[in-house]
């Protein structure tokens, strides 16, 4: 009779072992998140945002006529809300380029609602400035690429 009943516990061990109630499959099963609820980190100097613009070719030296016309369309359309070098309205452009793709820039020059409405990174900005939305100006690409430029001259 010993021999029987230290057969049974080891064998109801066994089965506890190695899983074989469906109960704990279950619970394991329903303690993990579904795949939708993850959250994706993307890693910034990889985000090239939502948009138009799906890559930009930038030259080692400034393009100075580039950078120039640049400028111009900034302190016509963009100064109201940002400062060069210090937060306002919304942020600094300098040192943009240390912190976002060229792609994400433009894209968010030329598809602010969008972005703010698709891109984490472009909410978490949004939030930042008080959710201060960025005006679109209606930039043409040659516009967003020549502001892009002046960017990084600061």
């Amino acid at each position: 009779m010993k021999k029987s009943f230290i057969a049974a516990i080891v064998l109801s061990f066994g089965l506890v072992a190695c899983g074989g109630g469906g109960e704990a499959s279950t619970e394991t099963t329903t303690k993990e998140k579904p795949k939708s609820m993850l959250k994706k980190t993307i890693d910034p100097m990889q985000d090239k945002g939502v948009g138009p613009i799906t890559s930009v070719t930038i030259d080692a030296e400034i393009n100075q006529e580039m950078a120039s016309a640049g400028k111009e369309v900034y302190e016509k359309m963009c100064t109201a809300c940002h400062k060069p070098t210090e937060k306002f309205i919304g942020p600094a452009p300098k040192g943009v380029l240390d912190r976002r793709t060229p792609e994400w820039v433009m894209n968010m020059i030329l598809n602010p609602e969008q972005m703010v409405k698709e891109n984490d990174a472009a909410k978490k900005l949004l939030m930042e400035y008080n959710g201060s939305p960025m005006a679109n100006q209606n930039l043409t690409e040659e516009e967003a690429r020549q502001v892009l430029e002046y960017f990084r001259t600061l």
